[in-house]
């Protein structure tokens, strides 16, 4: 599965996937925080089952399946399928929360690459016609991705990886585990997510979905949670 990019290709998608890129991306549990709230996750273990299914019912189901569809989109700028890709995405976040999350990380993202690519019209073009759908991050990914030329197995890694690390953080900090406990969680996703984008790969439009009940019942709990570190 893997294709060897580039060393640039490469870098890039490091800086992508880094949870140092100002997208707001730490600042999310995406219904962790609500788990262990509701007594659901209170140890390493459950922490790394939670994200486990996560990873394999959500999200390699739905947004990474949804940017595997948008990188062929946007190298063959089908603009009509990227906003029905886009729409999607909205459409199926269960929760004032997760629409909050996708609508701002997707906004930062674009922020970022006008900022990125200021000196490219053609790069610009693109970016402002995805600022004006209303971008959610997995199409604003997709872009950035298709824009470092990796193949879609590579950007998928990354994002994969971007989303289990802080995932993994917001674990350390709500649980909360040790840095040790955070590491071995790290390693069993990293051991997951292979497979994970291979079937995000694979799956075609009436294949990718986005139900998960409990999460969208816990994003819909952690919006009126007393206390509470994230935002989602």
């Amino acid at each position: 599965m893997l294709s060897h990019p580039t060393a640039a290709t490469f870098l890039q998608l490091m800086w992508l996937a880094s949870p140092a890129l100002p997208i707001g991306g730490f600042s999310y549990s995406e219904g962790l925080e609500a788990a262990i709230d509701s007594g659901r996750v209170t140890t390493e273990a459950e922490a790394a089952e939670w994200l486990h299914h996560q990873l394999h019912l959500t999200q390699s189901r739905g947004d990474m399946a949804a940017i595997a569809q948008a990188l062929p989109a946007w190298a063959a700028q089908d603009r009509a399928r990227l906003a029905q890709l886009n729409d999607w995405v909205r459409h199926t976040r269960e929760s004032a929360e997760l629409r909050l999350q996708t609508e701002q990380m997707g906004r930062s993202l674009i922020e970022w690459l006008k900022n990125r690519h200021a000196g490219d019209a053609a790069i610009q073009a693109q970016v402002q016609w995805l600022a004006a759908q209303d971008a959610s991050y997995p199409l604003a990914f997709a872009l950035a991705a298709h824009l470092t030329g990796a193949h879609a197995p590579d950007a998928l890694l990354a994002y994969a990886f971007g989303w289990a690390e802080n995932m993994v953080q917001a674990a350390i900090k709500a649980v909360p585990l040790g840095q040790s406990a955070g590491q071995r969680i790290l390693a069993r996703l990293t051991q997951e997510i292979p497979a994970a984008v291979e079937l995000a790969l694979a799956l075609p439009d009436t294949e990718r979905q986005a139900f998960s009940p409990m999460l969208a019942i816990l994003s819909a709990r952690h919006e009126h949670q007393y206390s509470r570190l994230f935002r989602s």
